[in-house]
């Protein structure tokens, strides 16, 4: 087991602060007539990995899928059931969020590799894989604010794939980039499952489902109604939107 999730939920506190002003809101909380609600972001939520395993998530949006990705990175803690991840996690939930835009894409890279846990060694060694599978050769002294957004997602997806994570969150980042990076993207991930690494990935793509992932999770509204293999799984998927 990698990742095991039992009945997980989260929630959110949600109020009417932005409809009635601080001023109003300040008056009820003294008088005690301001109650904030609880939204569940995610309810029930049950499945488990093995190594190697590439789990796709679906759902229209708002079904809680990247909210889920940031409880397994460990970015959010559940409000009810438990949720177990063994092994080092590389997770790609905001494309080009987390970097320094005054910095180099050089100083930034190894920034990245650092907080991910990786020892100056390595990042010496992965560098220039880095930085040719993102193409940016040419832009390594460039201050990160003055990338394109196509070019700081092409580097952020190439760190989290080149250091070799056990496990690696992805969410939506196959839709990034020309024709030719999402082929090599794809080609990357099917690397990924071939040397073992546990992948949990989030799209809209049903056809990149479909040929990177051998498990699919189906969200709506926060809840799960399907876990399993993935062409039983989108089966029930295909049939639910057509009908």
């Amino acid at each position: 087991m990698t990742v095991r999730v039992n009945n997980v939920g989260i929630s959110y506190l949600i109020g009417d602060l932005k409809n009635i002003g601080l001023k109003d809101y300040v008056i009820q909380k003294v008088k005690g007539k301001y109650k904030a609600k609880e939204f569940w972001a995610v309810e029930d939520i049950s499945f488990e990995l093995q190594s190697g395993d590439f789990l796709g998530i679906i759902g229209n949006n708002g079904a809680g899928k990247s909210t889920l990705l940031k409880a397994v990175s460990g970015i959010m803690q559940p409000k009810k059931g438990t949720l177990a991840v063994k092994g080092t996690i590389g997770a790609l939930l905001e494309l080009g969020t987390g970097f320094d835009g005054e910095m180099t894409v050089r100083e930034n890279t190894f920034l990245r590799g650092a907080l991910m846990g990786y020892t100056r060694e390595f990042m010496n060694e992965t560098y220039a894989d880095i930085i040719s599978f993102a193409e940016l050769e040419d832009f390594q002294e460039r201050p990160f604010k003055q990338l394109s957004s196509g070019m700081r997602a092409r580097l952020a997806f190439s760190i989290a794939c080149l250091v070799r994570p056990d496990i690696l969150i992805l969410d939506e980042v196959l839709s990034v980039g020309d024709g030719s990076f999402k082929r090599k993207s794809e080609a990357r991930m099917k690397e990924i499952i071939a040397n073992g690494a546990t992948t949990i990935f989030v799209s809209h793509s049903l056809s990149q489902i479909k040929q990177l992932c051998n498990k699919v999770l189906w969200m709506d509204k926060g809840k799960q109604i399907a876990f399993g293999e993935t062409e039983k799984v989108i089966g029930m998927y295909e049939a639910s939107i057509t009908s």
